[in-house]
């Protein structure tokens, strides 16, 4: 029992529930749905022009011996377009407005359809037959670009009982010559009522209001689904590189740990020195104020040559040069980064003072080129999209040696010479040949990038 008034709210409220749908994901949805109010008042706007026009042009109908309220109609309607044109643009309107506008149609066609016997001096039957009662699924159908379907149930509902009081009213108005028939051909051809065709109309705009209305409900379960995830495909951006996170959300097929490819690359790893030890002693706040500035500067400078991070370490940062995307100049790219990422935290180091680093911030950069492995690793259930291979390994204990050698950029001989060879444009401080290294169970060539 419980289930079913849970879907009769969802069905009252307009949608799936939207607990578990974070604030700025309904923003998102509240957003979209006042930019279809402002497309329903143009489509509005246009359709009471169109109709103002072909009313102009149009040769008179013949027999109208009474009052014509069209021209009045169609004057009051266009200022209450326009009107709701103007508020679409200026705040969102409210549902009390919308409701009122739903009304407002429905009254519109229902008292021109009214009026047809008034004009024509005919018994009130003889309005059952106007043509214009089509217009009411153009309405509906108005509703519909919401993509809510309570407006859609709500306007149908309204037109029903619209025209059923005006099926009343022709067959109850004039009691002394009751008018209803259950001749067709006497239907068809006088001012008779038959009461199965007007229920056929009925139960059409009926059908057509509920089978619109089912529509929409599915429609607007995908469209939450549709934002939320949309929502959590821009926040994957911000997480990985555009390149990474575009072959999660564009995949083809569900990605599994295992896929990967093999690619030539350049692995920059960047430490703070002595940052566990300087951070103990301040508030939590400064740290990661501090971490903030750091971050926002390696993350330019490595962007800024043509790299992409492939994670934060705490205070360090594992970056990648061809892994995502291939490139002809990943190593010299990458030991630009890393000179280029060296002069510029030491030129800002007035930031990092504000921010509440109590000495001097000094870094450690180093880059090791090779065969590295991109793709997925983990579990069914928990992913990580990553680089590994010993490129990876021989960046993160060069950068380690930087304190050995009291250097604050290092390489090694076999990256410097690929970086050469793919026109490195400056000059090392110096070149350390057969150093020891820990970690690594042989000598290194090394090349200090920056001393």
């Amino acid at each position: 029992m419980s289930s079913y008034q849970d879907k009769f709210r969802y069905i009252i409220r307009g949608g799936p529930p939207e607990a578990g749908i974070p604030d700025r994901v309904r923003s998102e949805i509240r957003a979209r749905e006042a930019s279809s109010e402002r497309l329903i008042s143009w489509v509005q706007l246009g359709l009471v022009l169109f109709f103002s026009t072909l009313y102009a042009i149009a040769p008179r109908a013949e027999g109208s011996a009474g009052f014509n309220f069209v021209p009045i109609a169609l004057g009051a309607y266009f200022v209450f377009t326009v009107l709701r044109l103007v508020l679409s643009y200026r705040f969102e309107l409210p549902q009390w407005y919308l409701l009122i506008s739903i009304g407002v149609d429905m009254a519109l066609l229902v008292g021109l359809i009214f009026s047809f016997h008034i004009q024509y001096d005919q018994h009130p039957a003889f309005y059952l037959k106007t043509p214009t009662l089509m217009y009411v699924f153009i309405f509906i159908g108005l509703r519909a670009l919401r993509f809510d379907p309570r407006f859609v149930l709500t306007t149908g509902l309204v037109a029903t009982v619209g025209w059923l009081g005006l099926v009343f009213y022709a067959a109850f108005a004039d009691m002394d010559s009751m008018r209803v028939t259950r001749n067709y051909v006497e239907y068809l051809t006088g001012n008779s009522i038959l009461i199965g065709a007007e229920l056929d109309k009925t139960m059409v705009i009926l059908a057509v209001t509920i089978i619109l209305s089912v529509a929409l409900y599915r429609g607007r379960s995908m469209l939450f689904e549709a934002t939320r995830d949309h929502a959590a495909a821009m926040d994957l951006r911000r997480f990985f590189t555009p390149e990474v996170a575009a072959s999660i959300t564009d995949a083809e097929s569900e990605l599994q740990a295992g896929e990967g490819s093999l690619r030539d690359a350049a692995i920059l790893y960047v430490d703070i020195r002595s940052f566990t030890s300087t951070s103990a002693t301040l508030p939590p706040e400064e740290v990661l104020k501090v971490l903030a500035e750091y971050q926002n500067i390696a993350v330019d400078v490595i962007n800024q040559a043509g790299g992409r991070i492939d994670k934060f370490l705490g205070d360090g940062i594992l970056a990648t040069f061809g892994a995502v995307h291939e490139t002809e100049t990943y190593a010299r790219d990458a030991l630009q980064a890393a000179v280029n990422l060296v002069k510029q935290v030491e030129g800002v180091q007035e930031r990092f003072h504000v921010a509440g680093w109590p000495k001097e911030l000094k870094i450690g950069v180093a880059v090791a080129a090779g065969p590295v492995t991109v793709g997925v690793i983990g579990s069914s259930n928990r992913l990580e999209f990553t680089v590994i291979g010993d490129a990876v390994n021989r960046a993160a204990k060069l950068e380690d040696a930087n304190k050995v050698q009291h250097s604050k950029a290092l390489t090694d001989q076999r990256t410097w010479d690929l970086a050469q060879a793919q026109g490195t444009r400056f000059e090392p401080s110096e070149a350390r040949p057969a150093m020891e290294v820990t970690g690594i169970g042989h000598p290194v060539d090394l090349v200090v990038l920056v001393q």
